[in-house]
């Protein structure tokens, strides 16, 4: 049984699919969108940007899952270049995709609080080995086993996301056991 995870480090929409109300405080907007199942939620967003009246400059970017996250750093970064007071982000694709735009996000100096994420599937995560470093992308779930594909250890899937890293921690899960000699 793990921790309650409002007191970890993980996200609630990495855990769980998503559908949050598109965050109408803002004056301007940059929506990344990844996949058919991000390109819808991105809609429902402008949609409900223009029904409120307040749309100044909305850019949407849609991305191909399979493009990975190349595609979204260029857009966020090209988007921060005429940002204003008042800019917003909202992310919305599978949690794996979501987290690694927060965490340039973050590394530019978006705050949390500038950022809505819906995440659309929450199968995969994006594994940090603490031992060398290597992320490995699997579809596991939080304390799972999974083998790190740099050094080979198995990995535990713990409840801790690196802000920075946009990935998940993982740490051998036998460390502690006395091998034979």
């Amino acid at each position: 049984m793990g921790p309650a995870l409002e007191l970890t480090s993980v996200p609630a929409w990495t855990t769980a699919v998503t559908r949050p109300d598109a965050d109408l405080s803002g004056r301007q907007w940059s929506i990344i969108a990844f996949g058919p199942a991000g390109a819808e939620v991105a809609r429902g967003w402008s949609d409900q940007i223009s029904a409120s009246g307040r749309v100044s400059a909305v850019r949407v970017h849609e991305i191909a899952e399979q493009d990975g996250d190349g595609p979204a750093r260029a857009a966020l970064l090209a988007d921060l270049a005429h940002a204003r007071v008042g800019w917003r982000l909202m992310i919305a694709g599978p949690a794996d995709a979501c987290l690694k735009v927060r965490a340039l996000a973050m590394e530019t100096g978006i705050a949390d609080d500038e950022m809505t994420v819906a995440s659309t599937d929450v199968a995969s995560r994006s594994v940090q080995c603490v031992h060398c470093r290597t992320v490995t992308s699997a579809a596991v779930e939080l304390e799972d086993v999974l083998a790190c594909s740099g050094c080979g250890r198995n990995l535990l899937v713990y409840y801790h996301v690196s802000r920075r890293q946009g990935a998940h921690l993982g740490f051998m899960v036998d460390a502690e056991e006395q091998t034979a000699r």
